[in-house]
């Protein structure tokens, strides 16, 4: 028992005391804590959102300036949205508080489920879409291997999460920084490097758009560009995790879900906007095996050269590795609202009472447990697909 006590305290960390004073200090979020903690799923869609919704321009695609506002627009929008739950619910809940409270429990316990299985696929897809980016840039005869990894890693997320919020985010801080920073570099890099063509990109964008309009109609034009809206849809997941997870915020915890809120809003809003603007100024193209923005991240570091061919692929792989890591980081966004719904709905009676008990890390451990053990079995599961595929 004592070796078995040992190991415990060793994967989970010291016990925690309810009752002292620093012990909420020590697990409560800052803003920026929660940015990283909280913001990593919203941030990673702009790998695949912008990406999507520009190929479903298919030819016409000077829309692409139309997209990068209203992706800008509607990523700000949904976040006020937010910010008033944050207002009317601070001991956190998000969606299923608003649907029990606004609607009926009925429509509460329809809320809670979809965000729990919103969560469970969360970690399995981000983990998944991870590892393939990963295993993209190594030898095939490694791909084997990508199901065990996925499963390692996921028992990473779950040892990290069971020793407390603050303490995985900790972990993960580096990879969604780098990917922060680089990004921002990249972008800003991007634009200036063709900055003589942003002048005449406004007016190029309406004559086109107005002759198409003349060649084929208007009805032509709006479906176009709501349709490849609508592809992009994937850019806003992630926003909703704030207001589910209020309650493990620095007070005043609607202060700090509000800053925490512009900066998810921000960061997402300059990246998926940046990188489709970076789509229209470098033409970007489809390329076998490649994302558009490893197309488009290519040129921009080929141009800013980094002194050989060598060094400037390894830019590129530094870029793309990133990006593989922040879809982990993401993945731990399920770990942390998946057991904040699962306690808000045990204390309604939805689910088993054990799902509101904390361990003696004040960590909702059943919720954790059950986060990691079901993306473990969607991943088995697909795994005859995926390698057939």
């Amino acid at each position: 028992m004592a070796i078995l006590k040992t190991l415990r305290r060793l994967i989970t960390g010291a016990p925690l005391d309810p009752m002292d004073p620093d012990t909420r200090r020590h697990i409560a979020l800052i803003a920026f804590f929660a940015w990283i903690g909280l913001g990593a799923d919203g941030l990673s869609s702009s790998n695949y959102g912008p990406e999507e919704a520009y190929l479903a321009l298919g030819s016409h695609t000077h829309f692409g300036l139309y997209l990068a506002a209203a992706i800008a627009i509607t990523v700000f929008i949904i976040s006020l949205a937010y910010n008033q739950v944050i207002e009317l619910f601070p001991n956190g809940g998000g969606g299923y508080k608003v649907a029990t409270n606004l609607i009926g429990p009925h429509a509460g316990l329809v809320s809670g489920a979809a965000l729990i299985v919103d969560y469970v696929l969360t970690i399995a897809i981000s983990i998944a879409s991870g590892a393939d980016a990963l295993f993209s840039l190594l030898p095939l005869g490694l791909h084997p291997f990508k199901i065990p990894f996925e499963c390692v890693m996921i028992g990473v997320l779950v040892m990290l999460n069971l020793r407390g919020m603050r303490e995985a985010i900790k972990v993960l801080l580096p990879i969604f920084l780098g990917f922060v920073v680089i990004h921002v570099f990249l972008i800003g890099y991007g634009i200036h490097a063709h900055a003589e063509r942003l002048p005449a990109l406004i007016p190029d964008t309406l004559g086109e758009t107005s002759a198409l309009a003349r060649d084929v109609g208007w009805i032509f034009v709006i479906s176009t560009m709501l349709l490849a809206y609508s592809q992009g849809g994937g850019t806003y997941t992630g926003l909703e995790a704030v207001s589910n997870n209020v309650n493990t915020l620095a007070e005043p915890r609607v202060a700090t879900g509000k800053w925490t809120m512009f900066y998810m809003a921000t960061s997402l809003a300059f990246t998926a906007a940046g990188i489709m603007l970076l789509y229209l100024l470098w033409d970007a193209a489809q390329s076998p095996g490649q994302t558009l923005n490893a197309v488009v991240f290519k040129s921009i570091i080929e141009h800013l050269d980094l002194g050989s061919a060598f060094a400037n692929q390894g830019g590129l792989l530094v870029v793309l590795t990133l990006e593989a890591g922040l879809l982990f980081v993401a993945a731990n966004t399920g770990f942390l609202g998946g057991p904040a719904v699962l306690s808000n709905m045990a204390a309604d009676s939805w689910v088993p009472r054990q799902f509101r008990q904390l361990s003696s890390r004040l960590v909702t451990q059943n919720g954790v447990l059950l986060m990691g053990v079901s993306p473990r079995l969607s991943i088995s599961a697909s795994a005859p697909t995926r390698c057939k595929s």
